[in-house]
């Protein structure tokens, strides 16, 4: 991101309205486990959480994150810029950049949560310097072909009902079942332990590198969405592209809601897939463009100035809010997990989200970075004060006479 006067305010707001709906999204996580939010027939759900669910996986879950995922790469782009306009090698400083959200990331899914995503950021960081230096055309085009590829895998069949799949479906529901009793009344060292070494599909390894393959393929596109609109300069003049807002959010919110309700609606038909795989993507879009409309629109409204508040310091609150809802919900704190259900999980998510608000906007009158963004700075640039250094001019040598 820009530094200074010369930040941007819709991306911050952006970035901070993003975080409310990725704490939705994991909220799903935090209380039925990575696997268990998928497997929710193993929890007595009430008919009011079987809707919430439902409102969750299409309005919220999967098209949150791909924000977020836009923003890192118009962000790159934008880090770029800055870095060289001072004249300073922007390769150099992403690559340190991503190396310290790859350990940030983890050291967050091996001590705290099993949901990180900052370790993936990292890693996507250095396929993405292969864009860094393209034309916008290019990061056009590359992000609409891996964008297609990604809908058709919503034409994959489903898996056979054949004995295998009968013990997969066993060893899921026993895994269900433990990590609903570890996580809701283990401790820490137990529940870290699970994390580490439980797999109800018995291939870790295997999985782990079969998605890093498919990781350009399944992401890759908001991230160059991202930085083409970086390169486009989309929102350097929120007034004067009002109109451009406008059309984007009425073109992609309505097709990426039908989208996503293609699979729920019709699950008998397997075309419905690849709603479900192009939908989340289509729908972030929706979501940004009526954002962006929104702050054009509102520009002076304290509640935007809070949720820019919230954006400059994405990861500390990202972070905090894994460190509160594992306190809730895992044996070490309240042990409430698998308890309180989805509408009142959402419930706490917006109450947890509200307090965010206030506090980062109370923060961000006082500091100017929150700590993990300071850290990151820090590292970044190699500077103690999170600045780049000022380069050092040779001095001129005139010629006596």
């Amino acid at each position: 991101m820009l530094e200074g006067n010369n930040r941007l305010h819709v991306i911050d707001g952006l970035r901070g309205f993003s975080l409310l709906g990725i704490l939705l999204a994991n909220m799903l996580i935090f209380q039925y486990g990575i696997w268990g939010k998928d497997e929710l027939q193993f929890f007595a759900l009430s008919p009011a959480d079987t809707v919430v669910h439902k409102l969750v996986k299409i309005f919220v879950e999967g098209s949150f994150m791909p924000i977020f995922t836009f923003l890192f790469g118009f962000g790159m782009i934008k880090m770029k810029e800055s870095m060289e306009a001072k004249e300073l090698k922007a390769g150099r400083h992403l690559v340190r950049r991503f190396l310290m959200l790859l350990g940030f990331g983890i050291l967050h899914s091996t001590f705290l949560w099993e949901g990180d995503i900052l370790a993936f950021y990292g890693m996507m960081g250095f396929f993405l310097l292969i864009f860094m230096n393209r034309k916008a055309k290019t990061l056009l085009i590359w992000g609409t072909i891996l964008l297609s590829l990604f809908g058709l895998l919503g034409l994959a069949p489903e898996a056979p009902d054949d004995p295998a799949a009968k013990q997969d479906k066993a060893r899921m529901e026993q895994y269900v079942k433990d990590t609903n009793h570890i996580y809701g009344t283990g401790t820490y060292e137990q529940i870290k332990h699970h994390r580490q070494t439980s797999d109800p599909f018995g291939m870790n390894g295997f999985m782990i590198f079969f998605m890093l393959l498919l990781a350009p393929l399944l992401t890759g596109p908001m991230f160059l969405f991202g930085m083409y609109a970086a390169k486009k300069r989309w929102f350097a003049d929120p007034a004067g592209e009002r109109s451009a807002y406008l059309r984007g959010m009425l073109i992609f919110l309505p097709a990426g809601l039908l989208l996503k309700s293609l699979k729920p609606l019709f699950p008998q038909f397997g075309w419905a897939g690849i709603g479900e795989m192009l939908g989340g993507s289509i729908l972030a879009l929706g979501y940004i463009f009526g954002f962006a409309l929104l702050c054009s629109a509102a520009k002076k409204s304290p509640w935007l100035r809070r949720f820019e508040a919230v954006g400059k310091l994405s990861m500390t609150n990202y972070l905090m809010q894994s460190a509160i809802c594992t306190s809730i919900f895992y044996g070490y704190g309240l042990g409430l997990f698998g308890k309180l259900g989805v509408a009142v999980g959402c419930g706490l998510a917006v109450a947890i989200y509200l307090m965010q608000l206030f506090a980062s906007a109370w923060y961000v009158k006082r500091f100017s970075f929150g700590p993990m963004e300071r850290l990151l700075r820090m590292w970044t640039y190699f500077s103690f004060a999170g600045k780049p250094k000022p380069r050092i001019q040779q001095p001129t040598v005139s010629s006596q006479i």
